[in-house]
């Protein structure tokens, strides 16, 4: 059974994270098929644009930790997003944390249902937002991103619009992503990829400055005795031993 659902309808491919019962966590399995269905994409001259989306109420609740990717391999689906020669736009009508908040950071553009909500939740377990931030320091106001990567605090969807985590955010999200959706059906495919070229390039440049560096930062604090303690409380539902 697939954990990546595909569908296509009118220029616009939509990819849906289908694994529900762990919340869309992203594993090494989900991040693999997810870079197999963009490849396809970018490949396949009918797609003018890619939507990822997902079921159930969880868009994505960050890394597996049970079956967590290569940090390498992450790093790389990241960067294929930006560079898709396709628009890729997130749809999410639930909850995101963590690794999939840089899911979103790496979309071109993120729409979010009003009920929508998020959280930079890793220093809550004992590590840092740092692959997802090759994609979300860029974009995000920085005062914002110090507040929420430091407290792990939950935020609304119309505060990640102000945060520039998100491009929009509404009640009825499909119904506000429609004149979205119609602009790049009517947009041609060197135009849009020459145009993404442009808005993109400042986040490149930090994946190639800040890559090597940030995989390396996680990787040790992954390994760290505190975060084994923060994993263990996560999964055991307890709070760490350093909370007051």
């Amino acid at each position: 059974m697939t954990l990546v659902a595909t569908a296509h309808e009118r220029g616009i491919t939509t990819l849906t994270l289908d694994s529900p019962a762990n919340r869309n966590a992203l594993s090494a399995r989900l991040v693999g098929e997810l870079g197999e269905a963009l490849t396809d994409c970018g490949k396949d001259d009918s797609v003018r644009a890619v939507i990822l989306t997902h079921t159930g109420s969880t868009f994505s609740a960050g890394a597996d930790l049970k079956a967590p990717p290569n940090p390498y391999t992450f790093v790389a689906l990241l960067r294929q997003i930006v560079t898709l020669p396709k628009p890729v736009v997130a749809r999410v009508t639930g909850h995101a944390r963590a690794g999939g908040l840089g899911l979103l950071g790496a979309c071109d553009l993120a729409a979010a249902a009003s009920a929508a909500d998020f959280a930079f939740t890793e220093v809550r377990i004992g590590v840092a937002p740092a692959v997802i931030s090759l994609p979300l320091l860029p974009r995000m106001d920085p005062r914002a991103a110090e507040r929420y990567y430091l407290t792990g605090e939950r935020f609304d969807a119309a505060e990640a619009v102000r945060a520039g985590l998100l491009t929009l955010a509404a009640d009825d999200v499909d119904a506000a992503l429609a004149p979205v959706l119609d602009g790049l059906r009517k947009a041609s495919p060197q135009g849009l990829n020459a145009a993404k070229q442009l808005v993109t390039a400042r986040v490149l440049e930090t994946f190639d400055r800040d890559a090597e560096d940030l995989v390396q930062r996680s990787a040790s604090l992954f390994a760290s005795a505190e975060a084994r303690e923060g994993m263990t409380a996560f999964l055991e539902r307890r709070d760490p031993a350093w909370v007051w």
